[in-house]
This record gives structure tokens, sequence and C-alpha cells, in this order.
């Protein structure tokens, strides 16, 4: 007997029917199933260990589904009901076999490198850490203003950049924010890590891709705070002195892989440029 989530978008309700068809025909295939929008359920949070996390809506559900299998090194399979996403594969379709295919071990799950995210405040006292898939952000919070921000890598000075903000990405991530920002895509089949200045005024504008082992440090030089944004989600205000350092994590995002669709054709497919 498997034990599967099904963690699903709070607020389309397609993804609550999906869920709530999928667990009936699990159950009756003699599984446990459990349907949540947001925290684990008080069983889940116990001993109760999942064999798989079933994400229902687009990339910020999947995200904040890997954020919430991740202590557990639950994998997690990815299903497509956003506009697209790049990280869920599976369309909703395509569910059912995909489970079946996976509870009979016939998929493989892939280790995707995250960033370990650590935030210090202008005394140098960590106040936050945080595991990032696809990226960690600095950036600005008054509209119509740059912020200053400094970057070191493997502790030596670079550059100051006035842009809007910097970020450094994960593989996985290199086609999120780092994609619009225009930043290179790196195959999520490797450990690298991807620095992009977003949208500076200055004419050093090129994004770098650094190796597993370094390490990438931002400070806040002000005039102006700024916000800390991981996954999307803004996590914590920046004073002037304060640094986040990001490195290669050790501990791997375990992804679902269906075979359906790879990080090529949803670039192929979003951009329009397959062959007709």
């Amino acid at each position: 007997m498997a034990d599967v989530a099904l963690f699903v978008h709070p607020h389309r309700d397609e993804a609550r029917a999906l869920a709530e068809s999928t667990a009936r025909w699990l159950e009756v295939a003699g599984h446990r199933a459990t349907i949540t929008t947001g925290e684990p359920p008080a069983e889940v949070r116990g001993s109760r260990r999942l064999d798989v996390v079933v994400s229902l809506g687009g990339d910020g559900t999947m995200l904040r589904a890997v954020e919430w299998a991740l202590d557990a090194g639950t994998p997690v399979l990815g299903v497509n009901l956003g506009r697209l996403g790049y990280l869920t594969e599976v369309e909703p379709a395509g569910l059912e076999e995909a489970l079946r295919g996976f509870l009979a071990g016939r998929l493989d799950v892939e280790e995707r490198m995250a960033l370990d995210v650590e935030l210090d405040d202008e005394r140098g006292i960590t106040v936050l850490t945080r595991l990032a898939l696809n990226e960690a952000v600095v950036e600005k919070t008054v509209p119509g203003h740059t912020v200053r921000i400094g970057t070191a890598i493997n502790g030596h000075p670079f550059i100051t950049y006035a842009a809007d903000g910097v970020l450094v990405a994960t593989p996985t991530g290199s086609t999120a924010y780092n994609l619009s920002a225009r930043g290179p895509v790196v195959s999520p089949h490797l450990r690298a890590m991807v620095m992009t200045p977003v949208s500076p005024h200055m004419l050093f504008d090129r994004a770098l891709v650094l190796g597993p082992t370094e390490s990438v440090q931002l400070s806040v030089l002000g005039p102006r705070p700024a916000v800390l944004v991981v996954d999307g989600m803004a996590v914590q205000t920046l004073e002037v002195g304060w640094k986040l350092h990001c490195r290669a994590s050790e501990q791997p995002v375990r992804v679902v892989v269906a075979g359906a669709r790879s990080v090529h054709s949803t670039l192929r497919e979003k951009f329009f440029t397959s062959e007709r």
C-alpha cells in the first residue's frame, strides 16, 4: 500500500476536483490518499511517511509542495493546472497513468540542486535560513528607484550593482525569474548557480554561471532597504548592511520524471519556435 498526499492549489476548483477523483481511485486500488491545500495534516506531520506528494496547480504550487515534502525527502510529482509550467510536466489527463507508473517503479526520480540561503543582519547575526529550488532575489522596495547591491564571489568582492535587484538561481530556476531577466537557460541536470542582475543601470549587465563549490554574497548598500524573495515569496525586508549568502545545497530536491515533457520542449512551446 502506498501513501500519497495530493497538494492542491487552494483557489482552483479543477485542482480540487482532480484531487478528489484521484483520491477515490487510489483508495479503491488499496492505497491511502490525503488532500491538503497548505500545512500537512496532523497524521502526516507525525510518524507517517509519504511515498509521493502530487502537486496539482502551476509552478508556484509545485514550489510550495517541494518545500512541504523536503524534510522527509519525499519525491514530488507535478501536474500542470497552470498556464504553462516548467516544473509540472504531467498534464491532468495523464495523472492516473503517471501514478500507476510511479507506484509500479517504472518512473525515475531526479535529484535537483537547491540553494542554501542564509541571511545575516548588519551585526553579522544569522536571522534566517531557507532552501530554494528556483532562486533567491534581493530586490528593490521603492518603485522608480534602484537598490545598490554589493556582490562577492567566494568571499572576494566582485561588482556593486545599481539595479532593480540581483538574483541567484539554480539550474531548475534558470527558466523562471532568471529567464525573464535575460539570464541563461541551464540544464536542470547540472549543478551550478547563475547570478543575474535585474535591470542594472550600468554597462556590465551580464549573468555569471558559477560552479557548485562556489558561494555568492549579496550585500544591501543603501541608501534604501531591499526585500528578499525566495521562490517567488517575499520573506524578509533587508536593511542597509544586511547580507545574503547563497551556495549549492547538499540536500537535493527529489522530482518524479514522467517523461512526458522536458525543459527544451516547454521552451519550444512557450516561445513558438517549434517547426511547423
